[in-house]
């Protein structure tokens, strides 16, 4: 437990992609390149928007229902090829640090649970000179893929917090609905890869909608 105990939640656990990583365009495109590149029809903005933050078979699988599993691994690598071109052209949005070094500043465990790769994760927080910042993380090729409560369940087992003072923040229907699994409330932010009208089933604490506002929130209430 931190030394000095959070107001309201000893763990804090963000998604990456979309929630603080600005790459929900770049994504979206990137699979819709890779699914036309094995010659399936091209998904919507829509669509390939909406798997984002699930592992990346689960998430190529759903924006692909044209494309044979045998073309999956090929599926893949052309979606980290396009990735790749475009991965120095995302950044995190703008508040981000200084939000999460107040919060590490109040003794909160901050950690990561992303549907992004092991190796993907690690190669953002190096691009982003975030070493040391999280106290921990999970990815969807260790563990299992959201809406599963696994990461989450990993991570408050590693550093012993009750679900009820572990709070998820993501920016889609996946990270809350794993939330919800986990028996964790959270936080969904609109400025996203899913429209906010789809999270008021899944019972957020609140909707927020820049990452000002979700740093006020969270010196408020957390």
């Amino acid at each position: 437990m931190p030394a000095s105990r959070p107001r309201q939640f000893d763990l804090i656990a963000f998604d990456w992609d979309g929630t603080l990583f600005d790459s929900t365009a770049i994504i979206t495109r990137c699979i819709q390149r890779a699914v036309v590149d094995v010659g399936g029809q091209e998904p919507s903005r829509e669509a390939a928007s909406y798997v984002i933050g699930m592992a990346l078979a689960q998430a190529l699988a759903h924006a692909a229902p044209d494309v044979s599993p045998d073309q999956y691994p090929a599926l893949g690598q052309r979606y980290r090829h396009h990735y790749l071109k475009h991965q120095d052209d995302i950044s995190l949005f703008e508040g981000v640090l200084p939000m999460l070094a107040a919060l590490k500043a109040r003794q909160h465990w901050l950690t990561v649970a992303t549907g992004k790769s092991r190796r993907g994760l690690d190669d953002a927080l190096q691009d982003v000179a975030l070493q040391g910042m999280f106290d921990g993380s999970r990815t969807a090729d260790e563990t299992a893929g959201k809406p599963s409560p696994l990461m989450l369940q990993e991570l408050m087992r590693e550093f012993g917090a009750e679900p009820e003072r572990t709070l998820m923040i993501g920016d889609t229907t996946h990270d809350l609905q794993m939330a919800l699994n986990a028996g964790c409330p959270s936080i969904g932010v609109s400025y996203g890869a899913h429209e906010p009208a789809a999270f008021d089933v899944l019972k957020p604490l609140a909707v927020v909608h820049s990452v000002a506002e979700l740093n006020a929130w969270l010196q408020a209430h957390a």
